[in-house]
C-alpha cells in the first residue's frame, strides 16, 4: 500500500480551472495501454505490464511534473476523432433508440431492441484510452426510450470475455432484474412493460459492481408519460469518469465519456429555446457529481417521474444512477459554461459549453 497521505485533491487543491494538474500524470498516457493486464469478473489483475504508468501518489512527490502538464494541455487543446472511438459524444446527446415496433395482439405497442456486450479499448481525451466494456460498441450504451405501458423486448447478446448482465431501473418481475449473469457468447431476453414514467438507466449488474459499472456497461432508459411532454431541444448527459490506472481513484471526468469535448465543441442552442436535459450520473470511485449552469436557473424533475417541477437551482448534486430531468431557457445569446461544481472534477474534464444565438 502506497503511505503517502497526499492525494490528487490535495494537489489539484491550488490549480485554477483548466490547470495544469500536476495529477494529471496519473492518467494511463498513451495509446495501446492495457488494464494492469486483464481484468477479470472476480476483480482480480493479472500481472501488471512492465513499466507500469505513473499513479498521483508518484506524482505528488514531485516525479514527472513536467510530463504531466503537457498532457493536461493535450487533454484541453486536442481532440478525439470519431473514428477512434466508433461514436461521436454530440451525437450521443440526441441519439435515442426507439426499438423496432410492432403490435400486440391486444393492440398494445411491442418495441424490441437489441443490445451486446463487447470488449473495446476506447479514447477518453486525446492519447488517452481505456480498456472498456461496452454496449453496443459505446459509452454510455444507446439511449432506449419508449412510452408508459408498451412492451419492452431487450435481446441481449455477450460477446464479451466475461459475464454480464443488464439490469433496468423500473418496475418488472424478479425473472427480469437482470441480476444472473449471462456467460459470454450466450444470450438472454428481457421483457417486460415499461413504467413508471420517467428517467431511469440501466447497466451491468455482474459483481464487482463497481468494476462492471466504471468500466463502461451503463445506459440511459428513458419511459415517456402517455401525454408527451411540451416540446424542447432534448439532450442527454451521462456523468462519468475513469480510472486510468485502477487504484479505484478517478483521474478523468467526462460527460458522455469524452473529456472537455462539449468544451471544444460548444452545444448550440437558440434563445428562450426551451432546453430538457437528461442527467444522468454513472460516476464510480466518488460519491457524488454535480452539475452547474452558469448564468442560469433549472427547473428539476426528480427522476422525471413527476410532471412539476421540484426545485428551481443553477446546480444540483447526484448519487450514483440518481438521475433528474432539467428544464430551462437562456434569455441573452452568448457563451455559457456549464460543469461540476467539484472543482476538481471541472479541472480533469467535466466541462463544456452552450453557445447560445
Amino acid at each position: 500500500m502506497n503511505k503517502n497521505p497526499l492525494s490528487r485533491r490535495k494537489v489539484l487543491g491550488g490549480v485554477g480551472l483548466f490547470g495544469l494538474a500536476g495529477s494529471t500524470a496519473a492518467l494511463w498516457l498513451g495509446r495501446g495501454n492495457t488494464e494492469l493486464a486483464a481484468t477479470h469478473s472476480n476483480g482480480a489483475h493479472a500481472q501488471q505490464q512492465s513499466a507500469p504508468p505513473m499513479s498521483h501518489h508518484q506524482m505528488n512527490d514531485g516525479i514527472g511534473m513536467q510530463g504531466s502538464h503537457t498532457m493536461m494541455a493535450n487533454m484541453v487543446q486536442g481532440d478525439v476523432t470519431t473514428a477512434i472511438n466508433g461514436f461521436d459524444p454530440m451525437k450521443i446527446l440526441t441519439d435515442f433508440d426507439y426499438g423496432t415496433v410492432s403490435k400486440l395482439a391486444d393492440g398494445r405497442t411491442l418495441r424490441e431492441y437489441r443490445l451486446y456486450a463487447s470488449d473495446k479499448t476506447i479514447e477518453i481525451a486525446p492519447n488517452i484510452t481505456f480498456p472498456a466494456w461496452v454496449y453496443n460498441d459505446r459509452v454510455p450504451g444507446p439511449t432506449i426510450r419508449c412510452t408508459e405501458g408498451d412492451r419492452i423486448r431487450v435481446t441481449f447478446t455477450n460477446g464479451s470475455s466475461h459475464p454480464h448482465s443488464v439490469h433496468f431501473h423500473g418496475m418488472h418481475v424478479a425473472a427480469m432484474d437482470g441480476v444472473d449473469p449471462i456467460e459470454p457468447g450466450k444470450q438472454f431476453i428481457y421483457e417486460f412493460d415499461a413504467e413508471p414514467f420517467g428517467l431511469h438507466l440501466y447497466h451491468c449488474h455482474t459483481v464487482p459492481l463497481r468494476r462492471h459499472i466504471h468500466k463502461g456497461l451503463y445506459g440511459t432508459f428513458i419511459i415517456d408519460p402517455p401525454k408527451p411532454r411540451p416540446p424542447a431541444k432534448e439532450l442527454v448527459m451521462v456523468m462519468n469518469a475513469f480510472d486510468t490506472n485502477f487504484d479505484n481513484e478517478n483521474e478523468v471526468y467526462a460527460v458522455n465519456t469524452v473529456a472537455f469535448h462539449y468544451t471544444k465543441h460548444p452545444i448550440a442552442l437558440k434563445v428562450n429555446e426551451l432546453v430538457r436535459l437528461y442527467l444522468v450520473n454513472m460516476t464510480e470511485f466518488d460519491p457524488v457529481n454535480s452539475l452547474h449552469l452558469h448564468a442560469n436557473f433549472f427547473n428539476v424533475y426528480r427522476t422525471g417521474t413527476r410532471l412539476e417541477s421540484q426545485e428551481l437551482t443553477d446546480m444540483i448534486m447526484l448519487a450514483q444512477a440518481e438521475r433528474h430531468i432539467l428544464e430551462f431557457r437562456y434569455k441573452y445569446p452568448g457563451s455559457y459554461m456549464f460543469h461540476a461544481h467539484q472543482t476538481e472534477f471541472t479541472e480533469l474534464g467535466w466541462s463544456g459549453m452552450f453557445q447560445v444565438s
